[in-house]
């Protein structure tokens, strides 16, 4: 796959360039300091011959700072996006098909969260093997965001899910 080249820049410009992908995701207005986790979510930290980029700490107007993640030839699941949506509510996932975008969303966190996340209480059901239970969880409130087991009724903040998503 050959790559765009992209413009010199211009005596007092001072913008990012990344080049344009072809075909695959860009995933826009995650905060700041996120984008690893959303490679992780996708399972692009690891090589697979798959071009990514990410911007990190790039100047936002509508959120201060903010990263940037392009992902060639690389399409999310529903399931990855929802967990996108719990660590990067803001995000904008865009689809692009010859260098086009094709289709564009907001992330939205589900009012119920189906096996995406452990329980934080180590003596939830969800949590003992022998039950064979899925976790599931109904969105409490959005900003902030706060999520609450079914099973226990356990509380779990904005802080505590990056390190409860389920691989």
């Amino acid at each position: 796959m050959g790559s765009i080249p992209s413009r010199p820049i211009k005596e007092g410009e001072d913008r990012l360039l990344v080049n344009k992908i072809k075909d695959g995701t860009v995933i826009d207005h995650i905060p700041a300091g996120k984008a690893l986790t959303v490679l992780r979510i996708l399972g692009a930290d690891k090589p697979r011959g798959n071009r990514v980029a990410v911007v990190m700490n790039a100047e936002s107007r509508k959120m201060g700072r903010k990263d940037i993640v392009k992902l060639e030839g690389i399409y999310p699941h529903r399931e990855d996006l929802d967990k996108i949506a719990l660590i990067a509510p803001e995000a904008t996932i865009n689809i692009i098909k010859d260098y086009t975008v094709k289709e564009k969303r907001r992330a939205s966190i589900p009012k119920e969260i189906n096996g995406i996340l452990k329980c934080i209480n180590p003596t939830c059901i969800t949590r003992q093997e022998r039950e064979h239970v899925k976790p599931r969880f109904k969105t409490i409130s959005v900003e902030p965001l706060l999520i609450q087991c079914i099973y226990c009724s356990s509380l779990i903040r904005l802080r505590d899910i990056e390190s409860l998503l389920i691989k």
